[in-house]
């Protein structure tokens, strides 16, 4: 847990690193570098009073652990009818990443009990009617193609898909096309849990300084190479001054008021739209009960990737729980905990022209978020009855999710482009870095922050020394599973071993 700071003095001794935001990028971030570096000194900054409060909570986020299992999004279906794996395969590479870092922590006692915050699920996806049938089976085939999707399982049969998720099953008409595919070793991960689990391990280290109630209001960057960073504390209103010579602002969706802020020419054109979730969460221990599984469909035709729905079963707070969503919604707020005027602040002329041309040209997401919100209650038992036929209204509560911000970004050929991916912004001398977007996020940190090292730390990095300790930490480092069969079959086994996850 961060520590509140009561220091009156008007300067900080310069740190090594200062960082933004207490989610699980910062966290894992810090981490990494104390790893890496035992002796470098870390200050941090979080304007909540709680660490992983905002997109890294439990509830806040999918907690799928994204490793492309299910997620149809990340296999498009190509104009010839081939389908496009290349990006699940990046993002189910990146996810075991993840996870061989954290047996390695776990394995160094940095990490003390690995079921408080990951936990064994199958990762399933499920479509109906004729077309998503045969998209399904042509993904199946594909994905077997890449050693990082063997094992997957794939049926068109009803009595054994039932036999797997039976509430998605029993009422449908026996006469709908369905197919399902199914991969036992999926995960469902507390990102909030593993974050203050690193939270913890990191306050605990000599040379580290972290702070809740503490907002970042200012950035100088000095001829001496030093970042000074004005923060007030929100307890008491006084005012410090923060010195580093890094700087990290990951603070999910208020990266980007603050890398606008940082006044460094990369943060120009930069632009982004909010887009809050709300779920469906089960009120009925037997339905519950009934459910083992993540289920990922289709989007609707003209629907954002986002909106990718599911019926989740997740582990939160040592209690298994049921949701469904996410449902859409639209707030000009950049965090949950935010403000209605964090849109219009964010918006300045660098990033008018790339805001009025992503915006013309996703005309359709506004459509189908001013659909969203105007749902009636009806209309999302609708959509829950897709996946669940049988689902009783009185069984589900409404609860609001998490904030995000899509990134929107300068483009020469359309003006401004939305992204629904994650981006990092670098200054030009490695002195400043920023993480803008949100999924896959969360699942994909380790290689974000690997990426991020080897970027603004490159000389360091590339030391005999530093590349050892990647190696330690992570495995696979500078190798890639989807071309080493042997190599992913060895570390994923490693990694369920010490993370204690199902065989």
């Amino acid at each position: 847990m961060f520590m509140n700071s009561t220091d009156s003095s008007p300067a900080k001794p310069v740190s090594d690193v200062i960082i933004i935001g207490a989610g699980i990028m910062s966290a894992t971030l810090g981490v990494l570098l104390k790893a890496l570096d035992p002796s470098l000194t870390i200050s941090g900054y979080e304007r909540l009073d709680a660490v992983a409060a905002e997109s890294s909570d439990a509830w806040n986020n999918a907690g799928t652990g994204h490793s492309a299992f299910c997620e149809l999004n990340y296999t498009p279906e190509r104009p010839d009818g081939s389908i496009d794996i290349s990006k699940a395969d990046k993002i189910a590479e990146q996810f075991e990443l993840s996870k061989q870092f954290w047996a390695s922590l776990v394995q160094e006692g940095q990490l003390p009990d690995p079921t408080a915050f990951i936990h064994s699920i199958p990762h399933m996806s499920f479509v109906w009617g004729e077309a998503n049938v045969e998209y399904l089976c042509k993904r199946h085939a594909a994905l077997l193609h890449s050693p990082l999707f063997q094992g997957m399982e794939f049926s068109t049969d009803p009595k054994q898909i039932a036999e797997w998720i039976p509430l998605v099953m029993e009422g449908r008409d026996p006469a709908q096309p369905v197919a399902a595919t199914r991969m036992a070793v999926g995960t469902d991960v507390n990102f909030g849990a593993l974050t203050r689990a690193l939270s913890d391990h990191l306050k605990g280290l000599p040379g580290v300084d972290l702070h809740l109630g503490h907002e970042v209001e200012s950035f100088k960057h000095k001829n001496d190479g030093i970042w000074r960073l004005k923060v007030r504390n929100l307890a008491t209103g006084e005012k410090v001054v923060a010195r580093g010579r890094f700087v990290f602002i990951g603070a999910g969706g208020g990266s980007l008021p603050l890398l606008e802020k940082s006044g460094i020419p990369e943060a120009n054109g930069f632009g982004g739209f909010p887009v809050s979730g709300q779920w469906l969460k089960c009120q009925n221990p037997e339905v519950i009960a009934r459910h083992e599984a993540k289920v990922y469909g289709k989007p609707a035709v003209g629907s954002p990737p986002m909106s990718m729905p599911h019926l989740d079963t997740r582990q939160i707070n040592g209690r298994k729980e049921l949701l469904f969503g996410p449902y859409a919604g639209f707030s000009t707020k950049f965090l949950k905990k935010g403000s209605y005027t964090d849109l219009f602040k964010s918006i300045e002329l660098g990033n008018i022209r790339p805001l009025l041309y992503a915006g013309a040209r996703n005309l359709g997401l506004t459509k189908y978020l001013i659909g969203q919100v105007l749902q009636t209650p009806q209309e999302r038992t609708a959509a829950l009855r897709e996946y669940y036929p049988e689902a009783n209204p009185a069984d589900w509560q409404l609860e609001v999710a998490g904030q995000r911000v899509q990134v929107i970004k300068k483009d020469k050929k359309e003006g401004g482009v939305l992204e629904f991916g994650t981006e990092m912004v670098t200054a030009a001398d490695g002195s400043i870095a920023a993480l803008l977007g949100a999924s896959p996020g969360a699942s994909t940190a380790v290689a974000i922050m690997l990426e991020l090292v080897q970027k603004c730390f490159p000389e360091r990095a590339a030391s005999p020394e530093w590349q050892a300790r990647f190696r330690q930490l992570v495995p696979s480092f500078g190798q890639k599973l989807a071309d080493n069969p042997a190599l992913a079959a060895a570390v994923r086994e490693h990694s369920r071993a010490v993370l204690q996850l199902e065989a």
